[in-house]
């Protein structure tokens, strides 16, 4: 069941509610040069008009960037190979499922990029050249995750 609409909506009630510790975290966990001013204000405005351009429909079909709650599926260009990520809350984040917080290093550069966009994503070993190649809603995983941890 696709409950996206629910979920970016409670994703906004939640970034308002913690927004003081997600500063925090995104300060401590992002080098200075790095640092947008304006991370959290952009990234509340994009939800918005993705739930107003939705508004008259039941779910979600079509997501134009990476958001939280999203599986990105990324090409390596010089490699011919891809590789997925879902993006999450950092309580979220299991590396080995491909769950990566939107506050990591590879999380925050693939937030809000959209689909077809092409980048260098810096990683510890230098950089690489990847195209966003699909984006696709995986927000109920989360919740399913959060429910077998409360079990």
């Amino acid at each position: 069941m696709n409950h996206s609409k629910e979920f970016f909506t409670e994703q906004l009630a939640y970034i308002e509610e913690n927004i003081k510790d997600l500063t925090n975290l995104y300060i401590s966990s992002t080098p200075i040069q790095e640092r947008l001013k304006h991370f959290f204000n952009r990234y509340i405005l994009e939800v918005e008009g993705l739930l107003k351009q939705n508004r008259n429909h039941a779910v979600i079909s079509f997501y134009p960037m990476v958001y939280i709650g999203t599986k990105v599926t990324v090409f390596y260009d010089d490699e011919e190979d891809t590789e997925d990520y879902c993006i999450c809350f950092p309580d979220e984040s299991d590396p080995d499922k491909g769950f990566i917080s939107f506050l990591s290093p590879v999380g925050r550069q693939l937030l809000l990029k959209g689909l077809g966009d092409k980048m260098s994503l810096k990683i510890p070993t230098g950089e690489l050249q990847v195209t966003v190649k699909e984006i696709s809603y995986v927000g109920d995983l989360f919740g399913l995750e959060r429910r077998k941890k409360e079990a």
